[in-house]
């Protein structure tokens, strides 16, 4: 039988879950479209208690995205099990689903909202990036890389940026195409780089020897071949 006594939360379970509260709105709504008065209404406190945890909005939406940004980043981790075409596709099925749960507080931080611009949501965007580009290179067994290899590692990761972004805006195209496609965009960067450079052309066989004939991968050159005259 409960006797309906609240349990009065500690600190720091408090701001956690004023956090966690911002974080469903701000992944429902644009950030600028959400109140303190909202947030603390969620939270089920009165709106100077939200400042007495948080000086404002900003210091709250940046708590936000930091818990949001450690999420995305461990989106990115795969084991180094299995040919890297699925895995790859394994990693893009996560990103989409987070993209799919976060949209407007995605598109709010690329596109401009209210703490972008400032050193601390800066360095937690740059952040997710890097997180991405090493896992990347990890599932490649690379330590140390080229060039060309940062190169198309870091472009891919801004078009997958750019491309949930498009996508976000109507959804006009099925998310598991999208997720398919991006994985054949790497190969694809990654091809026209080994055109040009013999250690990426070494590593691009290296990929593709460990594909299944049933992979992600394979299916692009198969998709290709159909195009040749």
């Amino acid at each position: 039988m409960t006797t309906g006594v609240r349990r009065r939360m500690g600190v720091e379970e408090r701001r956690q879950q004023l956090i966690g509260v911002a974080l469903d709105l701000f992944s429902n709504r644009s950030p600028d479209d959400v109140s303190i008065d909202e947030i603390a209404a969620a939270a089920g406190i009165s709106r100077p208690l939200v400042y007495h945890y948080f000086p404002g909005k900003l210091s709250l939406y940046e708590a936000a995205l930091r818990r949001a940004a450690d999420d995305l980043a461990g989106r990115f981790v795969e084991p180094r099990e299995g040919p890297p075409g699925a895995r790859l596709l394994r990693v893009m099925g996560r990103f989409f689903a987070f993209v799919d749960d976060h949209g407007p507080g995605f598109s709010a931080l690329m596109r401009g909202g209210p703490a972008v611009g400032s050193s601390t949501t800066n360095a937690l965007v740059d952040s997710v990036r890097q997180a991405a580009y090493e896992q990347v290179l990890f599932q490649l067994d690379v330590t140390e890389p080229s060039a060309r290899l940062e190169l198309v590692v870091r472009s891919w990761i801004s078009l997958a940026e750019s491309t949930a972004l498009i996508w976000l805006d109507g959804r006009r195209i099925p998310r598991a195409e999208l997720e398919l496609q991006l994985v054949h965009d790497f190969a694809a960067l990654a091809a026209v780089s080994a055109a040009y450079d013999e250690g990426m052309a070494t590593l691009l066989r290296e990929v593709l020897a460990s594909e299944p004939p049933d992979g992600p991968f394979a299916e692009l050159l198969e998709r290709l071949a159909t195009l040749a005259p």
